[in-house]
This record gives structure tokens, C-alpha cells and sequence, in this order.
């Protein structure tokens, strides 16, 4: 008899969280039942989920004294960064959104196509890396085993979904003339190079953790990563501009070719018929879409991607359930 696995979705109501479950719907497993998570501000409310009406729970101390097997975190860095552990203490793997455990050295920081074999080196806990990282990471793997990547240079262009319920309201109150709540200036019709908080060095919050992510996930400690991260007025889907030197000379047509056969990628690179991708078409998918792949004539061994994501799916709730996936099927 196969075994039924106990799956906790916590912070079920936000836009993460439900993007979670639209994703788990479409997996549908027939061997996980689900409870449902939130502050207590939302608790008691309900979702529908796989055909049913759902009450939302308050998390407590005590959420997981009933013997969860797995749960995805999709609640922010203060909750994850107290109920992760409990959660981990009663024997619960924890899929964890935020970016409160990323780095610590005992936690595994996983992006499925990239480096699946550190899932089940976990202690407990599994750490889900920033959106702008995931999707950047896809496809600088399978470059990186052919030629060996030995520099990085990241240029997003990030969506305000990115920014939570809060973001998008900017965005659509922005239209209205609207002052911003979330944002320190008007998103609409703007391009803020401010995404989380500005550090002593100039750069930003966000800008560092793809640059020890991509470092961490790769496994390259000492690899030259710079990252420019801004916040655009697009609703969903992160755009980003890479610029990559390798150690090693490579052929453009064999570069095209080892993405083409990359898991999670698809190749949209079609200059001559306005073919690459655009915030629209990655929408609503799970796959990275990567186009405008050329050569940087300024460097020996340069290469330009444009790589597009949808930042909720790809980029957090997706990636969460690939994980999940791998661990109930193992």
C-alpha cells in the first residue's frame, strides 16, 4: 500500500501561497493530503483546492504536532524563521521560500534541473532561492559543465509580483495617479534599480543574493558575479540580461543546441522573425525561456542570453513542488 504523505501549505492566502496550490492542483498528487496555513489575521478563511473548500489555519507553535512529512513555507523570512525549525524538529522536510536559510552551509539551496542530488542532503529544511536566481541558473548550468563559466553579470528587470499583493496594487493605483505603498516612487511608468534594501557596499539586498546564490548553487564559491536588479512596471514575469565569460572558446550554434536540450529551457531565438522571449509568453509557465543568444565581441570568451521567467511559478511556487516531487517519488 502506498503511503499517504501529510503536506502543510504555509501562508496559503498570499500570492505565493496560492500559486503553490494552483501548481499542486495541476500535479495532483493522489498520495499527499493537504492542510492549509496562515497568520491570524486569515485564518479561518477558505481556498478552493482539488475540488474543495478549504479552512485556512492560524500557525501556532503547535501546527505541527499532528506529524506533517512535508511543508512548503510561502509565509516571509519572520515566519520561516521561526516555525521552519519547529516545524523541522517533528520530523517535517520544510521547502522554505524566504531567504532566511539560503546560506547557511547545512541547508541545501536547490533549483531542481541544476542540482537535484542536494534535495536529500537536507537536515530538515531545503531552501528555494530568489526568483531572479532560479530562472538565471537554468540555463548557466549546462553552459558551465561544457565551457566553464568564469564570470557573470546580471542585468533584471523584475516584475512587481515579485514584490508581493502589494507590489501589483502599486502598479494598478500608479494608472489612477495613486501615491505607492510599497514602493519608495511611483512604479507606473517607471524603472526603479532598487529592489529590497540598499547595503553599505551600494549594492543591493537583492543584488546579493543572486550573486552568493548563483556562487552557492553552482558550487563555484569564488566566481566573479556582479547583478544590477530593477524593478519594472510589468505585472508578472522577471526579464534578465546575462553576460557571461567562459574559460573556454565555444561554438554558437553548439551554445543554442545545449540549451535546446536543457531541462527547463526553451530556446526562443529568432531575430529575423522578432522571436525571443517576452514577459507574455512566460507567463502562466514553468519553463525558462531563452533568446538573443550572440556572442560579446568585447571579451574573448563572451556570450549574451535574455532569459525570462514567471517569477511566481519558475521562480518560487514551482520550483517549491519540483522539490516536493523528488521527495515523495524517491
Amino acid at each position: 500500500m502506498n503511503k499517504i504523505y501529510k503536506v502543510a501549505v504555509v501562508g496559503a492566502t498570499g500570492v505565493v501561497g496560492r500559486t503553490v496550490l494552483k501548481v499542486l492542483e495541476e500535479k495532483n498528487f493522489s498520495n499527499c493530503t493537504y492542510t492549509l496555513f496562515s497568520s491570524s489575521k486569515s485564518a479561518g478563511s477558505k481556498l478552493e483546492f482539488l475540488g474543495n473548500s478549504y479552512v485556512v489555519c492560524e500557525l501556532t507553535e503547535n501546527s505541527f504536532d499532528s506529524g506533517f512529512d512535508f511543508a512548503i513555507f510561502c509565509a516571509g523570512g519572520d515566519v520561516s524563521r521561526k516555525f521552519a525549525p519547529i516545524a523541522a524538529s517533528k520530523s517535517c522536510v520544510v521547502i522554505d521560500n524566504s531567504s532566511v536559510f539560503r546560506m547557511s552551509p547545512d541547508v541545501p539551496l536547490v533549483v531542481p534541473e541544476v542540482n537535484p542530488e542536494k534535495i536529500f542532503e537536507n537536515n530538515g529544511i531545503i531552501a528555494n532561492p530568489n526568483c531572479s536566481t532560479i530562472q538565471a541558473v537554468v540555463p548557466l548550468k549546462p553552459l558551465d559543465d561544457k565551457y566553464v563559466i568564469k564570470r557573470v553579470v546580471y542585468s533584471t528587470y523584475q516584475a512587481v509580483s515579485g514584490a508581493g499583493r502589494q507590489g501589483i496594487v502599486d502598479l494598478e493605483d500608479g494608472a489612477k495617479g495613486i501615491d505607492p505603498k510599497k514602493f519608495p516612487y511611483p512604479i507606473f511608468n517607471n524603472c526603479l534599480p532598487h529592489i529590497d534594501v540598499f547595503l553599505d557596499d551600494g549594492y543591493t539586498k537583492e543584488e546579493h543574493k543572486m550573486i552568493d546564490e548563483t556562487r552557492k548553487i553552482l558550487n563555484k564559491p569564488d566566481l566573479a558575479v556582479t547583478a544590477t536588479t530593477v524593478r519594472v512596471p510589468v505585472r508578472n514575469c522577471h526579464s534578465e540580461s546575462i553576460n557571461i565569460e567562459f574559460e573556454n572558446d565555444f561554438d554558437l550554434f553548439d551554445v543554442k543546441q545545449i540549451l535546446q536540450n536543457s531541462p527547463g529551457v526553451i530556446v526562443v531565438d529568432d531575430v529575423s522573425k522578432n522571436y525571443y522571449p517576452i514577459a507574455t509568453k512566460a507567463d502562466g509557465f514553468d519553463d525558462v525561456l531563452v533568446g538573443r543568444i550572440r556572442r560579446d565581441f568585447s571579451v574573448k570568451f563572451g556570450l549574451n542570453i535574455w532569459v525570462v521567467a514567471d517569477n511566481l511559478r519558475k521562480g518560487a511556487a514551482s520550483n517549491a513542488v519540483q522539490i516536493l516531487e523528488r521527495l515523495i517519488s524517491n
